[in-house]
């Protein structure tokens, strides 16, 4: 039983991720929220009552400001997700910074600069 559940949450993740995706990039006019915002994992708790959406923001002007509007957006981003999504409850969504990928592209620099000395 236990493994359905957990297929089930997958599934409704996996849902949320990709409605939630196009939600901001597509419906959201906020200037306030700036940049490429992508939306790299949803995860929902097992009661349905809240998703922890984890967002990685490249090229804001401000990663705080954004991150703080999309806060403020997820009644409308909630309202949204219900019309969509037909779930018994609509889950309370909670905006996460993922850094993974700035992390990666920090990475990715610091080898590039490495790489060449070690040729000679």
């Amino acid at each position: 039983m236990a493994n359905k559940n957990s297929n089930r949450l997958g599934r409704i993740d996996e849902e949320l991720k990709k409605e939630i995706s196009n939600i901001i990039n597509y419906e959201l006019n906020n200037p306030k929220i700036t940049g490429l915002i992508s939306v790299t994992r949803a995860k929902i708790t097992p009661d349905l009552k809240y998703a922890k959406v984890y967002v990685s923001i490249l090229n804001s002007k401000n990663v705080k400001d954004t991150l703080a509007n999309l806060k403020k957006s997820s009644g409308f981003i909630r309202t949204e997700i219900a019309k969509r999504i037909n779930l018994r409850i609509t889950p309370e969504i909670i905006f996460v910074l993922d850094d993974s990928m700035e992390y990666g592209a920090k990475i990715d620099q610091i080898l590039k600069e490495i790489i060449p000395q070690n040729k000679d």
